[in-house]
């Protein structure tokens, strides 16, 4: 069959599609935690313990879903992945011990979203746009994983409280389903350049030789501990304060809606403007944004200014940073090497979701977790700063 109608502009729509499920679903776990910690009497740690492990897995097995995407293709990759999240959150809803919540939301949920996210996704969108309108597009797309976050959390806050926990993982999984049949639009019949003579392991070296690189990991990281040690812990955060559950839904719901709009103007920056200067502003005003929160009087008013603040800055580091990798290194292994970055950035979403829980067991306290994440905001600030945006010769060469 002919793939013609395989235009950008459906390759961009079904991508953000799956993006708006993939990551909607996913951001409605800090909705299970206390509901299914006192269903089972777990604590804070074991639940945040698996988020923590999917976050992890999601991160490791990037790389290598963007490589069986590069070589194999990625509708192939995108609808194995989404079976797999699906069957985590059928086994989640009947996870009952430690062991069993790990092996479901923790390794089949992380190897999930390794393939129907970012990685893979963002890299068929950056095969199919020109470098000019490419950060546009990484940025729409990236909103569309906002929006699924502003609008399937309510969903699933009204789906535990009409059907109860269990059922509601269930219908999730559901929704999840739906990713199998728009995989094919994402099947691009992609195959690596020839010609060029470079290898997996030679860009892996090119690219881990380079300081940009690194700089890029690094910061990356602190992302991932930020969002994840926000999206998981803020709703008991509140809760603890006296606020109702849907105070903290709400939270993080303004939190999705108000990332549709910092993603696509990041997005749209990125293509006009330095993106590493738009990298250290983001990162700058992330740690004010948490100052200024824990300073004022805590109320759903200031909970929600502030999910709104950070929500502008959520993910617009994403087409930011892709695009910095598709700039610099080219496109030929670029789903592959923006999963190695975004491995830094699970390998920080591990400890934002899992330190947020430990501390809180420990101390009684979110404090310490919340005077990290402002210290990890000047550590990216200032790793963002030397990134060096030039293309490399080779990448020149073969982009």
């Amino acid at each position: 069959m002919s793939g013609r109608w395989r235009t950008p502009v459906v390759i961009l729509v079904c991508g953000s599609i799956i993006l708006t499920l993939a990551m909607g679903v996913r951001h409605t776990a800090g909705l299970f935690l206390q509901p299914m910690t006192l269903a089972h009497g777990w604590s804070r740690e074991t639940f945040s313990f698996a988020i923590a492990l999917q976050n992890l897995v999601w991160g490791l097995a990037s790389p290598f879903a963007g490589a069986l995407a590069d070589r194999h293709g990625a509708g192939r990759t995108i609808a194995g992945a989404a079976l797999l999240y699906l069957l985590g959150l059928v086994l989640m809803a009947y996870a009952d011990s430690a062991p069993a919540l790990d092996l479901s939301g923790g390794l089949l949920v992380g190897l999930g979203l390794s393939g129907t996210t970012f990685t893979v996704i963002l890299g068929v969108i950056g095969r199919h746009t020109t470098p000019a309108r490419r950060s546009l597009a990484l940025g729409v797309a990236s909103a569309g994983g906002s929006f699924g976050q502003f609008a399937v959390l309510p969903a699933g806050q009204a789906l535990i409280s009409g059907y109860g926990w269990q059922a509601a993982l269930v219908l999730l999984a559901c929704g999840i389903g739906l990713i199998v049949p728009l995989a094919w639009s994402m099947a691009d019949g992609h195959r690596p350049a020839a010609g060029t003579g470079q290898s997996v392991a030679d860009a892996l070296r090119e690219a881990g030789g380079e300081r940009s690189f690194q700089y890029l990991f690094w910061g990356y990281f602190v992302c991932g501990f930020q969002t994840a040690f926000i999206m998981l812990h803020l709703p008991s955060f509140l809760i603890d304060a006296g606020f109702s559950a849907n105070v903290g839904m709400t939270a993080v719901a303004l939190i999705g809606l108000f990332n549709v709009l910092g993603s696509f103007l990041f997005g749209w920056g990125g293509g006009r403007c330095s993106k590493k200067g738009l990298l250290v502003l983001i990162y700058g005003l992330r740690g004010i944004g948490i100052v200024a929160f824990l300073l004022v009087p805590l109320s759903p008013a200031s909970a929600w200014v502030f999910a709104a603040f950070m929500g502008l800055l959520w993910l617009g580091t994403v087409p930011l940073t892709n695009g910095l990798v598709a700039q610099i290194f080219g496109l030929r292994y670029m789903s592959m090497l923006t999963g190695v970055v975004f491995l830094g950035h699970q390998l920080g979403s591990f400890l934002g979701a899992w330190l947020g829980g430990r501390i809180y067991d420990e101390t009684g306290s979110y404090l310490l977790a919340w005077g990290l994440a402002v210290g990890l905001s000047v550590l990216a600030t200032a790793l963002s700063w030397p990134i060096d945006e030039r293309p490399l010769a080779r990448a020149e060469a073969t982009a």
